[in-house]
C-alpha cells in the first residue's frame, strides 16, 4: 500500500513539474534561424567567355564552421518566369561533387566550365536568349542528381546567391 501511495505522489510531483502545457499549442521549431555553414559569392573579375555560350562567374566560398565539408555539390537554378517557351523542362542543374579544401577558396575552373555546358544545354532546350537570371547554392555531396526541394533544403550548405548570365548561342530553331 505504501508503494502505491509513494508512486502516486511521485507521479503527481512529476506532472506538476511539467507546468501548464494546456495553454500553449505546440509550435514547430523556427527554421528562419538556420545559419548557413558556408558563404558563397561570385568573383568580381570578368570571366573568360565560354564556347558553350554562357559563362558563370567564378564562385568563392568561405566556411563559417570549424569542421568544414570536404566535398560539396553546386546547384544552379534558373528563373523560369521569363521563359517564352511553355515546354515543361528542368529548371535546375545539380553538378557532381567537388573537393572544397580548406575553409576558403574558389571552386575549380573546370567545375564551373561543366556548369556552363550544362546550363547552355538547358537554355537551348528552353529557347532562352539574352540575359537569364540564375541562383546558385552549395549542398552536401550526397545529394541525388534529381533531388526535390525538400532534399535540397535539407542538404544545403549556403544561402542562394542570385546573378545574371548572358546566353549567346541560342538554338537555331528558336
Amino acid at each position: 500500500m505504501r508503494r502505491s501511495i509513494i508512486l502516486a505522489i511521485a507521479g503527481l510531483a512529476f506532472l506538476e513539474g511539467c507546468g501548464n502545457l494546456g495553454n500553449k499549442p505546440y509550435e514547430p521549431p523556427d527554421t528562419s534561424k538556420w545559419k548557413a555553414p558556408y558563404v558563397i559569392e561570385f568573383d568580381t573579375k570578368a570571366a573568360k567567355p565560354n564556347p558553350a555560350g554562357v559563362t558563370v562567374p567564378a564562385i568563392n566560398y568561405t566556411a563559417k564552421t570549424k569542421t568544414p565539408e570536404r566535398r560539396a555539390a553546386l546547384i544552379v537554378r534558373l528563373d523560369t518566369s521569363e521563359v517564352k517557351n511553355g515546354k515543361p523542362g528542368t529548371n535546375q542543374l545539380i553538378l557532381g561533387a567537388v573537393d572544397v579544401p580548406g575553409t576558403a577558396g574558389t571552386l575549380p575552373a573546370n567545375y564551373i566550365d561543366t556548369a556552363d555546358k550544362g546550363l547552355a544545354k538547358i537554355f537551348a532546350e528552353r529557347c532562352l536568349k539574352g540575359t537569364v537570371k540564375i541562383t546558385v547554392a552549395l549542398v552536401r555531396s550526397s545529394i541525388k542528381p534529381d533531388a526535390d526541394d525538400a532534399e535540397i533544403n535539407a542538404k544545403r550548405l549556403s544561402e542562394w546567391v542570385p546573378t545574371q548570365v548572358e546566353f549567346k548561342n541560342p538554338h537555331p530553331k528558336c
